[in-house]
């Protein structure tokens, strides 16, 4: 102990010194790690200070620190398990400069209340989910726009759901009063009928122009009820915004999230979200995300939103700061703005800012909060508005405050008289440049291509991918498998699954398409099928035999997801809004998971361009077939897709051989119509020889809508129609059977229906007496209950019946033995005279 108390006498002087230099380390580093928690955050006390045991015991003994760190900015930092980020907020927080200009965020703070107020007044009663009561964020926002300009920015992408979206709308990304108004006024409805958002779901583009005279593109994604929802589409907006730019250190194009606190906290997609933060493949530089947080959902109080003290603590499962700022202190939101801005700019990381104030009003302004909070909404009638606190605080005279009240009221009675005349709802989004080429809207014959490649590129693909680095050792059994493919490209065996989908890529690629493609153990495949990354079997480097196809080739990116479907579908799906000439595809692992990804596909896939006019042209590849694997590995849900589908939003396709999924995909890339895709690709039958193809079937011919499996049509009597895996079991037993008096005709795309295509086959059959559609789903599953009406409107005098299994609630049965005896059923029932129904 004695030569410890000689050390700190050499180090600091004297021992006294040396221990007061240990405590007061000791009680900065207790105030940085803890001071959040008794920081002044809400100005209505639903926050009271937290004790902490350690800050309990240097709280009164540090008052410099209790200033700083205990105010109204609380800052959680310390939890970075790197000190130098965790050096650089503490000087920020300690010895930042910051030059506030109150005057210009008092005239935010005004106009934002000022626009408020009159939609309030004028449109008593409507809809508009007020701002009020976190005013505070157009000035924080206009902190970080400033700031991430000075360092690059050039494109801003917004994401927010409907609290305050009007406002930000407005004065963020400039979209015009009279726009707004003729949304209130609701004018030329019959153009939207069947069609259309409503205002607070809208997306928003405009330029913002920074006090310096810089400009920057502000781009304000729509998004539905499903509050967090947007979050992964605009990070998969932001990455493909930045490769579009070369943005390679990711300054250009900034990503902000703007969140509710119980959503925030409640909402599953967010924490998906978040864990995108580094993962290769994935990462965009940062999001700033900020929660504008009223310490309310909808009627429930923070007790009832989330276990933690703060509706942001599920970010702390991230290595990135939170900062939680009283948003009754301007100055302090521009402060903790700035510090967060930075901090995004200089370490490439997420940040969080947490805005904390009130709601002025209920959920919405129809909605009367007393009810469920009478002694809250008391004393937040008594408040007065956020500018008048402030401009009394910094000292503004009340003449001044009239004059830009009054300029504030006069745009709006402008915009609101301009608005009224309106004819015709203006435009809210302008299309980016790069959509030209596109269009959505119902299929057109002339929009059709050609798909078909050479056997010289075919053999120049098998070749190439066969070319390793020096010294890489390739799996033995992969390395079998590449052996084949380079025989498949030479036509020395017939094409499988796994070739067919890499000569379409390898072709697109050479012909200047990127490709992109994602989902959980997508490189090897689920079903070990793909293998396009290999590793090296003795040291584990990688290689990507697609990416290295030629020099002048386009990009080819294909990387596992993390474990999600929600927020992997939604990425994928906002990559496609703002790359729409790359073949963008997400993988399931199993086709049933797609289920997680519901409200992905629902509000945006589903209904996009109908809602917002919005394409895409993301493809979906869900592994689907009844195989005796369980009730979970068996169906991708194909009803709901045909349940969903609706003025040609989409295709779903079931390709039953590997030529047509090869052509499929080049036809999704290479024809201008941009559709989502959805397709149900096999898993047995990802290696079988009767799925396989001749080279012959990709140097000729394209895409087949149906495919008949016999040119003798005068004998056959019975007609069995059906997609997919089971088309393959029927063929087979027709050989076994010899029936001739049986035809088979498999539907390749259900959706756009083929009508026109299946009426010209159907004429074909003279003497056909009945049409069955054959399904391995249940009767409640499938494509019967959509197919059905199809084939009896077109069957003319033909009796339409169906073999099926019977109704159920779960997809299939967990038995092996049990859906053999099932599939056997199927089969049989299918060539029986009778019994079919």
């Amino acid at each position: 102990m004695e030569q410890v108390h000689q050390l700190k006498a050499k180090l600091f002087g004297s021992t006294k010194i040396a221990e007061e230099s240990m405590n007061e380390e000791k009680i900065v580093e207790t105030f940085r790690r803890w001071g959040y928690l008794k920081a002044d955050l809400d100005s209505l006390d639903r926050l009271p200070p937290f004790k902490q045991n350690e800050l309990e015991k240097v709280y009164d003994k540090g008052q410099r620190w209790k200033e700083i760190y205990c105010s109204k900015i609380g800052a959680e930092f310390m939890h970075i398990p790197f000190t130098e980020r965790t050096d650089w907020v503490a000087d920020k927080m300690e010895n930042g400069k910051f030059n506030i200009d109150q005057r210009f965020v008092l005239k935010r703070i005004l106009e934002s209340e000022t626009f408020e107020k009159f939609l309030h007044t004028r449109y008593v009663g409507s809809k508009r989910f007020s701002l009020e009561g976190t005013n505070a964020l157009i000035p924080l926002l206009d902190t970080v726009i400033e700031l991430a300009v000075a360092n690059g920015t050039e494109h801003i992408m917004l994401a927010m759901a409907h609290r305050g979206r009007l406002n930000v709308m407005h004065h963020i990304a400039g979209t015009l009063t009279e726009t707004i108004i003729a949304a209130f006024e609701d004018v030329d409805p019959k153009s939207m009928l069947g069609r259309d958002d409503v205002k607070y779901h809208k997306g928003a583009t405009g330029v913002y122009k920074t006090r310096s005279g810089k400009e920057v593109f502000i781009d304000l994604a729509p998004n539905p009820s499903h509050l967090e929802a947007i979050n992964p589409v605009l990070l998969g907006r932001v990455k493909a915004r930045q490769q579009r730019l070369a943005d390679v250190d990711r300054s250009k194009v900034l990503g902000i999230i703007l969140h509710g606190d119980a959503a925030f906290a409640g909402q599953g997609v967010a924490a998906e979200t978040l864990n995108y933060e580094t993962v290769p493949g994935f990462e965009v530089g940062g999001v700033i995300n900020v929660v504008i947080n009223n310490l309310i959902g909808f009627t429930a109080v923070p007790e009832s939103l989330h276990s933690s003290r703060f509706a942001t603590d599920i970010a702390k499962r991230l290595p990135i700061p939170i900062f939680h700022v009283n948003g009754e202190s301007p100055d302090d939101v521009v402060k903790a703005a700035n510090i967060a801005t930075e901090y995004r700019n200089k370490f490439k990381s997420d940040v969080v800012i947490d805005l904390i104030g009130f709601r002025r009003f209920g959920h919405n302004e129809q909605d009367d909060p007393t009810i469920t909070s009478p002694v809250l909404y008391r004393k937040i009638a008594k408040k007065p508005l956020l500018f008048e606190s402030y401009a009394e605080e910094i000292g503004v005279a009340d003449e001044d405050i009239k004059q830009l009240l009054k300029g504030s009221n006069d745009l709006l009675e402008e915009g609101l008289r301009r608005g009224r005349q309106m004819k015709k709802q203006p435009a809210w989004l302008e299309i980016p440049n790069y959509w030209k080429p596109y269009v959505g809207g119902f299929h057109q014959e002339s929009l059709e291509v050609d798909t078909t490649i050479s056997k010289e590129v075919a053999e120049l693909i098998g070749n190439s991918i066969n070319k390793l680095p020096n010294g890489f050792t390739i799996h033995p059994k992969v390395g079998k498998v590449y052996e084949q493919r380079q025989k498949m490209s030479a036509g020395q065996a017939v094409i499988d699954w796994g070739m067919a989908e890499t000569l379409a890529f390898g072709s697109l690629l050479l012909e200047g398409t990127p490709v992109r493609l994602t989902g959980q153990d997508c490189r090897r495949g689920t079903f070990s099928h793909r293998n396009s990354f290999l590793y090296d079997y003795e040291n584990g480097n990688g290689h990507c035999p697609l990416a290295n196809l030629s020099s002048n080739q386009a990009k080819f990116d294909i990387f596992d997801s993390v474990l999600s479907e929600a927020a992997a579908v939604g990425y994928e799906y906002g990559y496609t809004r703002d790359y729409p000439e790359a073949l963008v595809l997400w993988e399931a692992q199993f086709g049933d998971f797609v289920n997680g990804a519901q409200i992905i596909i629902d509000q945006f896939i589903v209904a996009g361009e109908d809602k917002w006019n919005l394409l895409s042209g993301l493809v979906m590849l869900l592994p689907h077939g009844f195989e005796g694997a369980g009730p979970e590995h068996s169906s991708a849900r194909l009803e709901r897709f045909l349940q969903g589908a609706a003025e040609e939003n989409y295709q779903v396709c079931y390709p039953s051989n590997a030529a047509q999924y090869f052509h499929m995909l080049r036809r999704q890339a290479k024809r201008n119509w941009r559709k989502p895709l959805i397709v149900m690709t096999p898993k047995s039958l990802l290696r079988s020889a009767t799925a396989s193809s001749p080279i012959e079937a990709f140097t000729d011919g394209g895409f087949k809508n149906i495919i008949p499996y016999q040119s003798d049509y005068e004998n056959v009597e019975k007609l069995l129609l059906c997609t997919g895996k089971v088309t393959h079991e029927l063929i087979k037993e027709k050989n076994l059977r010899q029936d001739f008096s049986v035809g088979i005709i498999s539907v390749e795309q259900l959706y756009p229906f083929p009508e026109s295509q299946l009426v010209s086959e159907l004429k074909k059959y003279t003497n056909a007496k009945s049409i069955v559609w054959v399904q391995e789903e249940p009767a409640n599953m499938g494509a019967l209950q959509y197919i059905r009406p199809h084939l009896e409107r077109i069957a003319g005098s033909k009796r339409v019946s169906s073999v099926r299994r019977s109704e159920s609630a779960s997809p299939a049965t967990g038995s092996p033995k049990a859906h053999a005896l099932e599939q056997e059923a199927i089969v049989k029932s299918s060539f029986a005279k009778f019994g079919s129904n």
